[in-house]
């Protein structure tokens, strides 16, 4: 194999591999940080190696063994307490003398838990959002800094800043490699559940920008969600984040038109959705609800979601049982943003007049108050209630608001619409 397709074999294995590589390494040096240069080392070490020797037959267990050994030798240089250097040249030892099946099996006996370990470091509470965010896309999710800083409509060096400091206060925490039990299992369950679904939501609406959707981030948090699902099959809420995922991603080819500007919901082309997602997500909420948690949060939403995906026109859609649902989710998860949503599936269950009485009640909400979707949604019930004067300042309000110009664009289109 030519030198250049040996280095993008590597390249490609690598990138497969990295995730599982650094949970492994991050298990046993305890830092996150030196895990992934521990990684990197591994894969300049391929670079060097495998044009000469030729790809090994198990690639994956190459690497880790090579980032083990390197971190050994590392900390016999930094002569570590003798009770640890004496354990790790032990397994030094032991490494050496197993074969690469022996490595893999061994390897693979843990990597469930090293994955999941590593998950519930990177999505840690101690850092904020946006840090967990891009640690995880970065340690998990294998994305370099430009490719999250691109997705995030960031700079690469503000994203560089970001996960190094998130890397040293990880370091500098204390915490255990280890997945959670008990309440603080939970706790942080939380906390993973809620990075994967913002960095999916990042990727279905763009907070700001030229574009309306940016798909591979929708496409990453959909395979953090499988992974996540796979290590942690009792979850019900993993499941129930997972179908949301995956039903809502159905409707991505759909979202925009030809030009990039916004279709709205009722005039996608249901044809086109994907009923394979459709499938999977309808598979993920029955699983979900199996296990007892068809009440909690991301379950209702995805069952929110399943209306929408079972109704094979716009018509069909059960509007009466969509506003019970929200209805429901605002018990569990009580905010102006599930009222809002309510509101919308009011007007359309039992008429525009409805949904304006409802939005009229949490319209003070400090939440909403600069949250295009509420004007946006005011609008469209006066514009169906046929009060057009009215629908045009509220639409144009809402363009104000938005950040993301394909949404404004369409916003304005909609105030046109009204008329002078």
């Amino acid at each position: 194999m030519a030198t250049r397709q040996t280095h993008q074999t590597i390249e490609t294995v690598f990138r497969i591999e990295q995730a599982r590589l650094i949970a492994g390494l991050a298990r046993f040096v305890r830092d996150v940080g030196l895990a992934e240069e521990l990684a990197q080392d591994a894969l300049v070490s391929a670079l060097s190696e495998w044009p000469k020797s030729g790809v090994p037959n198990n690639p994956g267990a190459w690497l880790m063994a090579a980032a083990k050994r390197r971190a050994i030798d590392g900390m016999r240089r930094n002569k570590m307490l003798e009770r640890k250097h004496t354990e790790i040249a032990r397994d030094l030892d032991d490494e050496r003398d197993s074969s690469v099946e022996q490595i893999e099996e061994a390897i693979d006996d843990d990597v469930g838990d090293e994955l999941l370990s590593l998950l519930f470091v990177a999505c840690h509470p101690v850092l904020s959002k946006e840090a967990r965010a891009a640690l995880t896309l970065r340690l998990i999710g294998g994305l370099t800094t430009d490719e999250i800083a691109r997705a995030f409509l960031s700079n690469e060096a503000t994203i560089a800043q970001r996960i190094v400091r998130a890397k040293a206060t990880l370091g500098g925490a204390g915490l255990t490699f280890e997945v959670p039990r008990g309440n603080e299992r939970n706790e942080r369950m939380a906390s993973v559940l809620e990075v994967i679904y913002l960095i999916f939501n990042e990727g279905y609406a763009a907070t700001a920008g030229e574009d309306l959707i940016r798909p591979a981030l929708c496409a990453e948090a959909q395979r953090l969600g499988r992974i996540l699902a796979s290590l942690a099959p009792n979850e019900p809420e993993v499941f129930g984040l997972l179908a949301l995922m995956e039903i809502q991603a159905s409707r991505l080819a759909t979202r925009t038109a030809p030009d990039g500007s916004l279709v709205s919901l009722t005039e996608q082309n249901r044809a086109r959705w994907n009923q394979l997602l459709i499938r999977r997500g309808l598979a993920a909420l029955e699983r979900a609800e199996s296990l007892g948690g068809g009440n909690g949060p991301y379950a209702l939403q995805a069952a929110l979601a399943a209306c929408h995906a079972r109704a094979r026109k716009a018509v069909e859609t059960d509007w009466k049982k969509i506003a019970y649902l929200y209805g429901t989710l605002s018990k569990v998860m009580p905010s102006p943003v599930v009222d809002l949503n309510r509101a919308i599936a009011v007007s359309m269950a039992f008429g525009p007049e409805a949904g304006l009485k409802l939005i009229d009640e949490i319209a003070q909400a400090a939440a909403l108050r600069n949250y295009a979707p509420l004007p946006a949604a005011k609008g469209d019930f006066l514009f169906r209630a046929g009060r057009l004067a009215e629908a045009r300042i509220e639409f144009e309000r809402a363009a104000e608001l938005t950040r993301n110009e394909r949404e404004k664009a369409f916003l304005l289109k909609r105030a046109a619409a009204c008329g002078g």
